[in-house]
């Protein structure tokens, strides 16, 4: 009855907000990033979630070098990829360790050795191969910063478009650039009577944990052709070491690129307004000459759908002078996700800016990235990504059988490949391990149909399997307990950790959602899973606060378990309510962590996990306070970008958990007879909204 209501409370309210009329193209408008310098940190992206092109203030790539520090100036794909010569033969076999968990058998590991030696050397090849290509930079040739002024620049979202003016010594320029929607490919309009030539460079990769990914000191590593040349269009031809790519220049009012030394070429305009669109592919491309007016008509229409199809959110009527802030980030994430993260393939931390953890993605983040769609009525997005899981299945179901589980145990850090990363941390985590599940039932809820059982159940049930089989039953107590495991709150040890709270709730909801999809299917429940979901105990704690684990006694006198992600309160926010939640509890951890975590120790979604568990304990001012905090890694830049230290300038996590949170706070979870649960009902936030879905 309760659920029922609160659709229709939810019908009513979107209902609502579409006869108040919210003006989406103003709402995108007035959070618009514009520019009007050269902030190193304010660099702007065009994209499709397949590709992604960032740009400097020239609308180009002109000065890679000076924003290499900042937000860089990338341009990557889901299919970019290289490694470098396996010239030891190292299997990824050598990598693993066998650990003793105490459930009578050797459990191996793929992790880091910290001993100089062939297994230390291993395991760096496999972290650093493969790694994400930057796959060419594309700028104005010989601009300095100290040569540019009258910068106007502005990202026009509705359209796609950046829209860039300046001049360099004195001359005016104006440059529009857009990514095509179906195309691995950038566009561009340039207007300049200096007739400045136009450099493509290409970079070989650095290999690195952590940078723009570009080593401009080694050309004989790799090589640059033109392969094909005619009829307004070219093709070049990458090649590094086993790695091939193309690039198809096409252009008007230029003449045909000249190579000028091993890996650079340039293009020389003929008039003062001429166009070059630049496609990068895997295969040889074909076809004529691409055209960069109707690839920024196709983006215009492309994004133009995008706002108008999915959820809106409107602050314009809140008096809280917190309210714009708060709504500039929600736009911007939502432009910042669809770019970079909604692709064939999960996400990196950074997206395609730029490479963190030499380019690879981390399934533990994929529900910070990509869950935001489904709520945001843009579950199709979501939908790219899925597939991946099936091409994955294979090396996770390796994992499980290899420790002696059944189903598949899904990896941490990984490539398209599958393979596991080594890690002294990521082996053991498995909080990433119930996503799927999660992210199958939110595409269930936007679309119950036969069609998204079937595309979905396998999945669901493959990843439950693993999930009984590593709930481990103590006889003596006549429950069952996760342990061998390194939680959401990394700081915790493997070895040591018992039932940390987030996971542990979070094996309760994974099973009881596995078992629905089973009654969907016309399936039995599993006894199994019933029996665990039934023997797993409520969250530890001590003296009215939940624990950091059943392990960790100590954990308000101990700062290791005071820092890091303060994963307890996912347990109810990310995670709906349960039988192992005391609400009273975990309302007085809420209180202690706001009030003493160590909040520089942090990272940039523990502010949506906080504000999400706020919302569903009735403290909305604790839920906005916990968004907008003012701290380093809850820092928002002027491109929307979520900034976390020197390393990290941009963090995708971020971005998707604010969207998560919005949508609880507006359109609330089932169960909830609230309007706009997460925000203060004292007539300061007066939040309009449409087209969200509440969650579990």
């Amino acid at each position: 009855m309760n659920r029922l209501f609160h659709t229709i409370l939810a019908l009513a309210f979107a209902g609502c907000a579409q006869s108040n009329g919210i003006d989406r193209a103003a709402l995108v408008a007035r959070n618009n990033p514009h520019a009007t310098g050269i902030d190193t940190l304010a660099s702007l992206t065009v994209g499709n979630g397949e590709f992604a092109f960032t740009v400097d203030v020239t609308g180009l790539q002109s000065m890679p070098e000076i924003y290499r520090a900042g937000v860089p100036l990338g341009t990557q794909s889901q299919w970019g990829w290289h490694e470098f010569a396996n010239t030891e033969r190292f299997e990824h076999s050598e990598t693993l360790h066998d650990f003793d968990f105490g459930r009578g058998r050797a459990e191996p590991y793929s992790v880091q050795c910290r001993e100089a030696g062939r297994r230390h050397d291993a395991a760096e090849w496999y972290r650093a191969n493969p790694h994400r290509l930057h796959l060419g930079v594309i700028g104005f040739d010989g601009i300095s910063p100290g040569s540019i002024g009258g910068i106007d620049q502005r990202l026009d979202m509705w359209r796609g478009v950046v829209e860039s003016s300046f001049t360099v010594d004195g001359a005016p320029y104006r440059v529009r650039t857009s990514c095509d929607p179906e195309k691995d490919m950038v566009a561009a309009v340039i207007h300049t009577a200096s007739r400045r030539p136009v450099a493509v460079r290409f970079p070989y990769p650095t290999g690195g944990h952590c940078d723009d990914a570009c080593d401009w000191s080694k050309d004989d590593r790799h090589c640059t052709e033109i392969v094909a040349c005619g009829d307004g269009c070219a093709i070049v031809r990458r090649t590094l070491d086993k790695t091939t790519y193309y690039v198809k220049l096409s252009y008007t009012d230029a003449a045909a690129p000249e190579m000028r030394g091993a890996n650079e070429l340039v293009i020389r305009p003929t008039a003062d307004r001429w166009t070059l669109t630049a496609e990068f592919s895997p295969e040889m491309p074909s076809g004529p000459a691409d055209d960069a007016m109707a690839s920024q008509r196709a983006s215009a229409e492309y994004w133009e759908r995008f706002w108008l199809d999915g959820a809106a959110v409107d602050f314009s009527r809140c008096t809280d002078p917190r309210a714009a802030e708060l709504e500039r980030r929600t736009v911007l994430s939502q432009y910042l996700l669809a770019v970079q993260c909604a692709g064939s393939m999960p996400p990196q931390e950074t997206g395609l800016t730029y490479n963190s953890w030499f380019g690879k993605f981390h399934l533990e983040m994929l529900w910070w990235h990509e869950a935001q769609f489904a709520l945001w009525g843009r579950e199709k997005l979501l939908a790219r990504t899925m597939p991946w899981y099936e091409t994955a299945a294979d090396k996770a179901r390796e994992i499980a059988a290899r420790q002696g589980f059944d189903g598949v145990r899904w990896m941490k850090m990984t490539d398209p490949s599958g393979c596991e990363a080594p890690s002294n941390v990521g082996s053991f985590l498995i909080w990433q391990q119930p996503h799927p599940i999660y992210l199958a039932e939110l595409l269930y809820r936007a679309a119950p149909t036969d069609d998204t059982l079937d595309a979905y159940y396998d999945l669901v049930q493959q990843s439950a399997r693993f999930m009984a089989s590593f709930a481990e039953y103590d006889g003596e107590r006549d429950r069952y307990v996760l342990r061998g495991i390194v939680p959401a709150q990394e700081t915790l040890r493997a070895a040591e950790t018992v039932n940390p709270p987030f996971e542990l709730a979070y094996w309760r909801f994974g099973l009881a959602t596995a078992q629905k999809w089973r009654e969907r299917k016309g399936e039995p429940r599993c006894p199994e899973w019933d029996a665990i979901i039934d023997r797993l105990p409520p969250l530890a704690q001590r003296n009215g606060l939940y624990l950091a684990a059943e392990s960790a006694a100590d954990t308000y006198e101990n700062e290791r378990f005071t820092s890091d992600h303060m994963a307890v309160l996912a347990a109810l926010g990310v995670l709906p309510q349960s039988p192992a939640v005391d609400t009273a509890v975990m309302r007085s951890t809420l209180n202690w962590v706001c009030d003493n975590w160590n909040w520089n120790r942090t990272w940039g979604w523990d502010y949506p996990v906080t504000a999400m568990c706020a919302a569903r304990l009735g403290e909305p001012e604790v839920a906005v306070e916990a968004l907008l905090m003012n701290r380093r890694t809850n820092t928002w830049l002027p491109n929307g970008h979520n900034f976390q230290d020197g390393r990290l300038r941009c963090y995708l996590p971020g971005n998707g958990g604010v969207l998560a949170a919005i949508a609880l706070m507006c359109a609330g979870w089932d169960g909830c007879e609230t309007a706009n649960p997460g925000f203060p009902d004292d007539g300061t936030w007066d939040v309009r909204w449409e087209g969200l879905r509440p969650m579990p």
